[in-house]
């Protein structure tokens, strides 16, 4: 390790050390800089292909494969670092498919002695490894192969990774910053009797006549290295094609065999509700050259790009369970409608650092909400929204550390999504904030992003800054409380925050049939004076039903 580079992640653990003896949770190891930074041996190549090949073997559990890597030469380069996780191990590296390069293994992390190359050339290294492959314990919370049986005791695996990251089973760089440009293809190599699927579209089928079949799959876009999944079992597949914005959208819906007349019930109207609500929020669908496929798997589900996987029985709500308690979640399947979501936001926009990964889940979490205004009227959006933050725990902050492969607290999913819906009725326009969420869309397209950028585009687009609100609910636990009483004849209201950051000023919008009042509280004291029923606006449970607040009324 280059001495610039000790003498960063030194200053970096001392800076993590003092924080932690101040009362953080965690300190952060080598491993973790070396997995959440762009260390020198990651940033002078830039990914823009994948091409990775798989032979899962059922009953050793063990995996052998290749992943040949094509990358354009950004920077002076030296050593390269890959990312693979024990107890897997590369046995050879071929740089330009004919010259052999050595390689070490050096704490977490591998290191390959790259020849010296010229500046924007484009080059590959094809990595072959193998190895007892690290089995989930407990899908898709926990990373890794998942080796089990449908109904019938017939061999079904998969593959989840998100957050514990695509090294745990694959060699790559794992960093969300760094998407292959030009796409991915993943080929399976499986016995015959089993069927395998994965993202983007079937490129191959190859007969190997030694009891084994090799299916290769494609995407052409841009995608995360944890998205890429592949899925054996005893599959059956049909189609069909939704007349979306951009055109012709080839679906593709793969179960288990003895599910298809089920599945072919239940699914089509879930997906196509799907489709026309966020691309009439969202904008169109991401990945039309792709094509969108929903995947029958043994956990409850997972957001992998242009192959959504799917567990949820064939029934509404979360397996059989409605987190807002309101009864708006049992008219809907959470795991198609969530995880599709993460189409928009995750998969087309992704966030280059785990720590802002409040931008997948927190605008997915809001796509429950968006969804049910769509079919179901904003009234009930508003119910379910306010449902949901029953599961806020405000533990910790939503944004953690950065360039430590971090995550924040599970409030990301709904708290994030209850700060959004707060924004959007702060604006109290409908067309405006629709034309927010398909201009990110549009501006992210296929990109990744910080936080910072996502914010900065709201408040801009919203002409008004939004930046403390971000703040206050993404990185503090702080409830914020609008304080407000009356004078003594009702005619004046006085109105503050408090229990908030410095600079807290969330808009509030305050309406019943007839009556519209707009304020912005600040954390000094401010005065209104009232007309008409103006007086009736401030109703503790009308204001927390629609902001994410607490609210009082007394001095």
């Amino acid at each position: 390790m280059n001495r610039t580079l000790l003498i960063a992640i030194s200053c970096l653990f001392f800076s993590l050390y003092s924080a932690a003896q101040a009362g953080r949770q965690k300190v952060f190891t080598l491993a973790d800089t070396l997995r959440g930074s762009l260390t020198p041996e990651r940033t002078w190549w830039d990914i823009q292909r994948y091409d990775l090949s798989v032979k899962p073997d059922y009953n050793t559990k063990t995996i052998s494969g290749v992943n040949e890597i094509t990358y354009k030469v950004t920077g002076s380069n030296a050593r390269m670092q890959i990312d693979m996780r024990e107890p897997l191990v590369i046995d050879s590296v071929l740089f330009n498919h004919k010259t052999s390069l050595s390689f070490a293994k050096e704490g977490t992390v591998w290191y390959i002695q790259a020849p010296k190359q010229s500046l924007n050339a484009i080059n590959s290294v094809a990595i072959y490894y193998h190895g007892q492959a690290h089995e989930a314990v407990r899908p898709p919370w926990d990373g890794g192969w998942t080796w089990t049986t449908d109904s019938l005791k017939r061999p079904w695996m998969t593959v989840t990774c998100q957050g514990l990251g695509a090294s745990i089973w694959y060699p790559c760089k794992d960093h969300q910053s760094d998407e292959p440009d030009k796409g991915a293809s993943l080929t399976m190599t499986v016995p015959d009797t089993l069927v395998a699927v994965a993202n983007g579209r079937l490129q191959s089928k190859k007969v190997n006549g030694d009891g084994t079949t090799s299916w290769k799959w494609a995407v052409v876009n841009p995608i995360s290295n944890y998205c890429i999944i592949p899925y054996i079992g005893k599959y059956v597949n049909w189609s069909e094609v939704y007349k979306g914005e951009k055109g012709n959208l080839d679906v593709n819906y793969w179960v288990l065999d003895y599910n298809l007349e089920k599945a072919k019930v239940y699914m089509p109207k879930e997906v196509n509700n799907m489709l026309h609500a966020f691309e009439h929020w969202f904008g169109p669908y991401p990945f039309y050259e792709d094509g969108y496929k929903l995947i029958e798997t043994s956990n409850t589900g997972m957001e992998h790009q242009s192959a959504v996987s799917y567990g949820n029985w064939f029934k509404p709500g979360y397996r059989g369970r409605d987190g807002s308690g309101t009864g708006w979640g049992m008219k809907w399947d959470f795991i198609i409608i969530h995880e599709s979501g993460h189409e928009w936001f995750g998969n087309n926009i992704t966030t280059n650092d785990l720590a802002d990964m409040w931008v997948h889940e927190g605008f997915t979490n809001y796509s429950e909400t968006l969804f049910i205004d769509y079919i179901f009227g904003k009234e009930a959006a508003n119910q379910y929204n306010q449902g949901i933050r029953r599961g806020i725990r405000n533990d910790r902050p939503i944004i953690p550390d950065y360039h430590v492969n971090a995550q924040g607290s599970g409030d990301m999913y709904p708290k994030a999504g209850n700060m959004l819906h707060a924004i959007r009725h702060s604006l109290d326009n409908d067309n405006l904030w629709r034309n927010i969420l398909r201009g990110l869309n549009k501006q992210f397209y296929h990109q990744t992003v910080n936080s910072t950028q996502v914010e900065k585009y709201i408040s801009t687009n919203a002409k008004f800054d939004y930046g403390k609100v971000f703040d206050q609910y993404l990185r503090t636990v702080q409830l914020p409380t609008f304080e407000y009483y009356f004078s003594d004849d009702k005619k004046k209201v006085f109105y503050r925050y408090a229990n908030c950051i410095e600079g807290f000023n969330l808009p509030l919008v305050l309406k019943d049939k007839t009556t519209v009042l707009k304020i912005k509280p600040t954390a000094q004291w401010q005065n209104l004076s009232l007309k008409g029923d103006q007086a009736a606006l401030f109703d503790k449970a009308a204001i927390e039903a629609m902001y994410y607040l607490t609210v009082t009324n007394g001095r």
